[in-house]
C-alpha cells in the first residue's frame, strides 16, 4: 500500500464558497498546499479578489453573491467559463440570525434558510455537469457542505432559522448523496464547532472563556478544519458517502451531561 499520495490534490480543481474569510479560507488555504487550483466565491468582489491575490498564483477570485437561484447559476457559467470540470465543490457560504422567539422576522428567517439550505442545493444543481465530467469509479468528484454542530444539538441562543437551517442541510446531504453517488459524486458534510470567524465571534474574540465547555479544552485552529477537508476531498476520503463528518473538540460525541440531584 503506497500511501504518500492518499491525501494530495494535485491536478485537482475546487470551488469554496465564502471562501474569502473564516472557515471557507481555512478549507481553500489547505487545499491550496495539497496541490489543487482554487476558485474562491463570495458576496465583495474586494474582499475576494485581495484574499485570492494572497493565497498565491493557483486561488482565483470568482465574486458572486449566491444567496438566490440566478447567482448560483451565475456562478456555475463563470467557473464554468475557466474550467470545464470541477472536481471538488464546498458549499461554505452561510449566515446566522438571533433574535428572540417572541420577535423573530421573516427577514431574519428567510436570509438564512436561502443561503444555509437552499443555495447549496442549487449551485450543486447547477454545477452538475462539470462535477459528473470529473467523478470517475475510482476518483470521484466531492461536494463537501460545511453544516454545523447547531444541526446536531442545541445551543443556548435564538438561532431559531440557523438551527432549523443546519439540521436540514445534514439531511439534504444525505438525500443529495443517495442521488448522486451512482454518477460517482460523493456528497458529505462537516459540522464545525467552535472556531473563530466573523460569525462565530465569541470563538473569536473570548476562545479562553469558549474553550472552557469543549472536552477538548481549545477552540479550533485552522489545520483543524483544512485536515478534515482534505481528508474527504483526497484519495483517503473516497469511500465516505454522505456523512457527516464534527470537527468540535467533542462537544457533540463526547461531552458529560450534567446529573440531577433528586
Amino acid at each position: 500500500m503506497d500511501t504518500s499520495k492518499l491525501f494530495s490534490l494535485e491536478g485537482k480543481t475546487a470551488l469554496v464558497t465564502g471562501g474569502s474569510r473564516g472557515i471557507g479560507k481555512m478549507i481553500a488555504e489547505g487545499f491550496l498546499a495539497q496541490g489543487a487550483t482554487v476558485y474562491i466565491s463570495s458576496r465583495k468582489a474586494d474582499v475576494c479578489n485581495a484574499v485570492a491575490e494572497e493565497l498565491g498564483p493557483k486561488c482565483f477570485s470568482l465574486p458572486q453573491d449566491v444567496s438566490s437561484v440566478e447567482g448560483c447559476q451565475n456562478l456555475a457559467v463563470t467557473y464554468s467559463e475557466a474550467e470545464s470540470t470541477l472536481d471538488i465543490l464546498v458549499n461554505n457560504a452561510g449566515a446566522a440570525w438571533g433574535m428572540p422567539f417572541e420577535d423573530f422576522s421573516e427577514h431574519g428567517w428567510d436570509r438564512v434558510m436561502d443561503l444555509n439550505v437552499k443555495s447549496p442545493f442549487f449551485l450543486l444543481q447547477a454545477l452538475h455537469k462539470s462535477l459528473a465530467a470529473a467523478g470517475q469509479p475510482d476518483r470521484p468528484a466531492k461536494v463537501i457542505n460545511i453544516t454545523s454542530i447547531d444541526g446536531l444539538r442545541l445551543n443556548p441562543w435564538d438561532t431559531y432559522s440557523y438551527h432549523a437551517s443546519k439540521s436540514a442541510l445534514i439531511y439534504l446531504t444525505k438525500r443529495l448523496a443517495a442521488r448522486l453517488v451512482g454518477e460517482h459524486i460523493n456528497v458529505t458534510s462537516i459540522a464545525p464547532g467552535a472556531f473563530a470567524s466573523e460569525m462565530n465571534r465569541a470563538a473569536r474574540d473570548h476562545a479562553d472563556e469558549v474553550a472552557v465547555s469543549i472536552p477538548s479544552g481549545r477552540i479550533g485552529v485552522a489545520e483543524d478544519m483544512a485536515g478534515a477537508a482534505i481528508y474527504l476531498a483526497s484519495r483517503a476520503g473516497d469511500y465516505v458517502v454522505g456523512d457527516t463528518i464534527t470537527v468540535d473538540g467533542g462537544i457533540v460525541h463526547a461531552a458529560v451531561g450534567q446529573s440531577i440531584d433528586a
